[in-house]
């Protein structure tokens, strides 16, 4: 019942831009931090960005900090990754997180930067 469907990955150029997505159903959306994490091959799944129910905090991932933006509409139940300037170490697979106490993940949506 509960869902998380990860949006708007892709191949992009080096110092190009993209835009992910994340559609929640199933839970109450604004009562619950959304966060956003990536995970490369042969590496640990690591949190790239967060944001707390009422936007009131935000954290990110110093690797990828002035570059990339978490936002949430919480009248559509999506939170957004915007992602500026990637570079080739951006490359991953970039999953959606909800938590309050009991957490879930979406699916992923890949993220592949390369010329």
């Amino acid at each position: 019942q509960v869902q998380l469907v990860e949006s708007g990955g892709g191949l992009v150029q080096p110092g190009g831009s993209l835009r992910l997505s994340c559609a929640a159903s199933g839970f109450t959306f604004s009562s619950y931090t959304m966060s956003w994490y990536r995970q490369a091959p042969g590496k640990e799944r690591e949190l790239v960005a967060l944001i707390t129910s009422a936007s009131s905090t935000t954290n990110y991932a110093d690797s990828v900090k002035g570059r990339f933006t978490i936002y949430r509409d919480n009248t559509k139940n999506t939170v957004y990754l915007q992602m500026n300037s990637l570079k080739a170490e951006d490359t991953a697979v970039y999953y959606c997180r909800a938590e309050r106490g009991a957490g879930y993940w979406g699916q992923g949506t890949q993220v592949t930067v390369s010329s």
